[in-house]
């Protein structure tokens, strides 16, 4: 049997509560961002070597994303598309929803509705996408995607 009292009510997160999150997440792709710009990764094993690419000797989605990062961080826009032309084009991308949530975390609006889509139907279209890049940057018409 309950008593007749109401229910406890929820503490709202505070602002900085809300800015964890994204602040953390702005603040390790920064730290990553600029260990890229200190060590080449164009130097062959200097960050390691792709296991797809070891196994298959075939290029993965991911492949060149690294170079392309540093070619940026130096500047060389050409560069970095010849690396990874899919990463390049996706960073202004992540970077619109890196600050989107941002925003929302400041102001604290509710994480937006679904009319957008649901969140699987976004990330199996970012699978096809991946996939097919993958595919057509081994393919011999598509040699000129390989990083």
């Amino acid at each position: 049997m309950t008593g007749g009292g109401t229910q406890p009510s929820v503490a709202e997160p505070t602002r900085r509560d809300r800015l964890r999150g994204p602040l953390l997440t702005g603040a390790l792709g920064a730290g990553l961002v600029l260990s890229l710009h200190l060590r080449d990764p164009h130097s062959s094993g200097s960050w390691g070597f792709c296991p797809w690419l070891v196994l298959t000797g075939q290029a993965c989605p991911g492949c060149g994303s690294l170079r392309a990062m540093n070619d940026l961080t130096h500047g060389d826009v050409v560069g970095a598309l010849s690396s990874n032309l899919l990463f390049v084009l996706m960073l202004p991308v992540l970077a619109f929803w890196w600050v989107r949530w941002t925003q929302r975390a400041w102001s604290g609006e509710p994480p937006p509705d679904r009319s957008g889509g649901h969140p699987a139907l976004w990330i199996g279209l970012a699978a096809v996408v991946m996939v097919a890049f993958a595919v057509l940057r081994n393919l011999p018409a598509g040699s000129w995607l390989a990083p």
